[in-house]
């Protein structure tokens, strides 16, 4: 078996040529995200586009960091805000209407425990899964393996090293379980203060359309 192979089957495997060569694709088309003129909107939605493949409406605040590209497979209305890196040796599952933070480091690579094999220069991709309507605050750190449920909000500066269910709240190092997000959320805008009635309105009617 290929080393290409092995990795996709997460499997260890080494960074060989034919790996090399896969990235540097990603590479290039990173190259010129991350230099093309910031303001340019229709020319970063359309790289965004060439890199995430099959991804609808996605948008990504450059500077942007992956492997592969390829391996990350988004669904609708997905946001990247600045200085996001997805390490993305294995594959990176993102549901609809996510978004995610400044800073936010999401992790598939791992290597070996002990120095003797992890100097042998074999490593390992575990997927990553992320539902529908999660939102991942600024610079936390999805680690390899790890699935976050439907409708989950990860607090800032959280080390996520193991499954969330879907509908919390969680946060912290490591990333535990708060509370659950229930209906009594529906209308609170930042810690207990209420959407204003203007914005309530608005949003109602947004819910209604949709």
């Amino acid at each position: 078996m290929d080393m290409i192979k092995r990795r996709d089957a997460e499997l260890a495997y080494i960074s060989d040529e034919k790996v090399f060569e896969e990235q540097a694709v990603c590479r290039r088309i990173l190259q010129r995200l991350n230099f093309m003129d910031r303001s340019d909107f229709p020319a970063i939605a359309q790289v965004v586009k060439e890199l995430l493949g099959k991804s609808e409406n996605a948008w990504i605040n450059p500077p942007f960091y992956c492997d592969y590209g390829s391996h990350i497979e988004a669904g609708k209305n997905l946001f990247i805000n600045y200085n996001c890196t997805i390490i993305d040796v294995a594959k990176v599952m993102i549901g609809d209407n996510c978004q995610i933070a400044p800073n936010v480091a999401i992790y598939t690579a791992g290597h070996p425990l002990h120095p003797a094999t992890r100097n042998s220069g074999y490593e390992y991709g575990k997927a990553v899964k992320i539902g529908n309507n999660v939102w991942i605050g600024g610079n936390s750190v999805i680690c390899p393996g790890v699935t976050i449920g439907d409708n989950v909000v990860i607090g800032a500066g959280s080390v996520v090293t193991r499954d969330i269910p879907a509908w919390s709240l969680a946060a912290g190092n490591p990333c535990r379980v708060i509370r659950p997000i229930t209906e009594a959320d529906r209308r609170k805008l930042f810690r207990w203060e209420d959407i204003d009635d203007e914005a309530w309105e608005d949003i109602k009617i947004r819910e209604a359309e949709n």
